[in-house]
């Protein structure tokens, strides 16, 4: 035998383990993008809808798409994929409400924003929290794998990494969104802004820990600027305080808190430098 036959023995070993009941990527990912364009136009390949009509067979497309995607991966559990999908949709209103406020948070806290439409359109950090808050009813209904397809996408065209499990509130900015990470335990306030780069994550990466709180709270009206670090499931950032860059923190800090580094930059003339600096790259 070959060795090329022996790796097709084994590679048919793992497709008959294979339990045929993970949504295939393109599945989500269609379900997402047509949810996204029900929801906001601004996202819609056809004319907008113009008449509720229209609106309510969108509705129900969007609904069977749903059942396929859910039911195999519920149906071993015991729990009924149809009534996920309707206590999805008795959510959604809800959820709508906290994007709207998301738009408006970004529009009012960004001044090159120039509209809702804009922000709504071409921000990637919309789209992370569009993702995120949709994947969020599935988690906390404890269906496997599919919230973490749906996030991942959004991971993938966005550069934001919000899991799941996140517990995240109402007008949440997340600033230029590349780099940014968001662990499963961590708690958003309400009004929290976040820029590029910022980590929200554990101290220890422990399987043994699963269970625990293992990530950051972050209470209401905190500003985290870019690259900042918070870690660990007991810090807690009180409220109204502003995280400077490039800060690494693994302890509390109390409200109405200002945390900078205070690392020292020099700036002199080169005609005036009397040795040659040696970088290192």
């Amino acid at each position: 035998m070959t060795i090329y036959n022996r790796f097709s023995e084994l590679i048919l070993e793992k497709h008959a383990m294979y339990q045929n009941n993970i949504p295939l990527k393109a599945e989500v990912e269609h379900f997402l993008e047509e949810l996204l364009a029900l929801l906001f136009p601004h996202f819609g390949k056809h004319e907008k809808c113009k008449n509720l009509s229209e609106i309510q067979n969108e509705l129900s497309t969007i609904e069977r798409l749903l059942t396929d995607i859910v039911e195999p991966l519920v149906a071993s559990r015991g729990l009924s994929g149809g009534q996920l999908v309707l206590d999805f949709f008795a959510k959604l209103p809800y959820v709508y409400t906290l994007l709207w406020k998301d738009a408006e948070a970004i529009f009012k806290g960004d001044p090159a924003a120039e509209s809702l439409d804009e922000v709504i359109s071409a921000y990637p950090g919309f789209y992370a929290i569009y993702a995120y808050r949709v994947a969020h009813i599935f988690y906390r209904a404890k269906v496997p794998v599919f919230p973490r397809l749906i996030t991942e996408y959004a991971h993938i065209k966005t550069g934001v990494d919000i899991h799941p499990g996140a517990e995240i509130g109402p007008s949440f900015f997340i600033d230029h969104a590349t780099g940014i990470v968001i662990g499963e335990t961590t708690v958003i306030g309400s009004n929290v802004k976040i820029y590029q780069g910022v980590t929200l994550g554990a101290l220890s990466v422990s399987k043994v820990l699963a269970d625990k709180k293992r990530h950051p709270t972050i209470e209401d009206n905190v500003i985290i600027y870019s690259s900042a670090t918070i870690l660990g499931g007991e810090t807690v950032i009180g409220h109204d305080s502003v995280i400077g860059g490039n800060v690494w923190l693994t302890q509390s800090v109390p409200p109405h808190s200002v945390v900078y580094n205070t690392s020292e930059i020099r700036i002199q003339s080169k005609m005036t430098t009397d040795h040659t600096l040696m970088f290192h790259i």
